[in-house]
């Protein structure tokens, strides 16, 4: 699950990274789009800001993961040794 936020936190921070591309070129070269350099901006600030907070739940995703996971295995461990003391009819 967190490998989905990885890969939504790269595609949002490259969508970021072309925004802000675009307003640093000249609204000459670009027909048709919104020549306003603060829009890109804005754009780009705020598909930044989603890039992080996505990255941010991806690494606690896989955090919480990783602490269910360890918790399981040493419950499970801690059968297993309970089961070895338990004394044989």
């Amino acid at each position: 699950m967190s490998r989905n936020f990885y890969i939504l936190a790269a595609t949002l921070l490259l969508f970021a990274l072309i925004s802000a591309g675009m307003a640093l070129v000249p609204s000459t070269f670009q027909p048709g789009l919104p020549a306003n350099g603060t829009l890109w901006r804005t754009l780009g600030l705020l598909l930044l800001l989603g890039s992080l907070a996505c990255g941010l739940i991806g690494m606690l995703s896989h955090l919480f993961e990783q602490v269910d996971r360890r918790s399981e295995e040493s419950r499970q461990a801690e059968r297993e040794r309970r089961r070895e003391r338990r004394p044989k009819p």
